[in-house]
C-alpha cells in the first residue's frame, strides 16, 4: 500500500481519488502530528465490509472456507447464471 503526505494527497486529489479506484490500491496519507488516514475506493469500502459480516459467523466463515478448499480441489460445478 502506498503513502503519501496530506500535502501531496491535497495538491493531487483528482488524480489520488482516480487512482486509488480504477486500480483498487488504498493509499495511506499522512499527517503531521495526526494519526494517518486510508483513503480507499466505496466499492472495496463495500466489499471489505460484505467480507467482515460473511465472516462474522464462525459457523458461516467454516462453511465459506470449506466450499473454498473444494473448488480449489477441483470439486466444483459448473452451473448457467439465471439472470
Amino acid at each position: 500500500m502506498d503513502a503519501i503526505s496530506y500535502t501531496s494527497a491535497r495538491a493531487n486529489l483528482a488524480r489520488t481519488m482516480a487512482h486509488v479506484c480504477n486500480d483498487h490500491a488504498p493509499v495511506i496519507i499522512t499527517r503531521k502530528s495526526e494519526d494517518p488516514v486510508v483513503m480507499m475506493s466505496l466499492e472495496d469500502y463495500n466489499a471489505m465490509q460484505e467480507t467482515t459480516y460473511l465472516l462474522r459467523s464462525p459457523a458461516n466463515a467454516r462453511e465459506l472456507l470449506e466450499s473454498i478448499a473444494e473448488l480449489e480441489a477441483g470439486n466444483g460445478t459448473e452451473r448457467e447464471l439465471i439472470e
